[in-house]
């Protein structure tokens, strides 16, 4: 697995925003996660809410619950994680100032830019996709209308109601009666 792909796995989306918690930021920065909130909380003024922003209690369950991270009562986390976005961890290297948080916020940038990318080829599919079903609708609508008028033109044709050409000579008939005496047909 390549670095991006394993930053790639870690990045979650939340609140509509593609996010690294603090512990997997810190992790790949070589830091301890105390270390990198120590260095948030003192630099403040470099990371307004678009950079970072602390988890509610409400997602922190949900996202508890989701990962199956342990609870506070088993000794897990006491308060709700930092996210950051791409410029909040880029940010996050430059405070730190160590070698590693340098060279892995390349790695880090490359991954939040290829699932850019990545979403932006999904949206642009799911509007084409859209439009071709938006077409098919107005197709389908004008093919059910030549259907319907073509129909009648499928159906066998009803036999024609002409008279015939030509004399037309209608005779009395005779009526025979039969004679039951012996056998005999007179004519009337």
């Amino acid at each position: 697995m390549t670095k991006i792909s394993t930053i790639e796995s870690i990045i979650i989306t939340i609140r509509g925003q593609n996010v690294i918690l603090d512990a997997e930021l810190a992790g790949l920065y070589g830091v301890e996660t105390k270390i990198l909130n120590k260095a948030i909380s003192r630099n403040k003024a470099r990371f307004p809410k678009d950079f970072v922003f602390r988890l509610t209690k409400d997602e922190f369950n949900r996202l508890r619950f989701q990962n199956g991270t342990s609870n506070q009562a088993r000794g897990g986390r006491r308060y709700p994680p930092y996210a950051f976005t791409e410029y909040g961890a880029i940010m996050a290297a430059n405070v730190l100032r160590n070698r590693k948080a340098e060279e892995m916020s390349v790695f880090i940038v490359r991954a939040f830019v290829k699932m850019r990318q990545q979403l932006f080829a999904t949206h642009e599919l799911a509007r084409r996709i859209a439009e071709i079903e938006k077409e098919l609708v107005i197709h389908n609508s004008g093919l059910l209308d030549l259907y319907d008028k073509i129909r009648p033109l499928l159906q066998p044709p009803e036999p024609p109601s002409r008279k015939r050409i030509g004399f037309d000579i209608r005779e009395k008939q005779a009526s025979y009666r039969a004679d039951s005496n012996q056998g005999r047909v007179d004519k009337i």
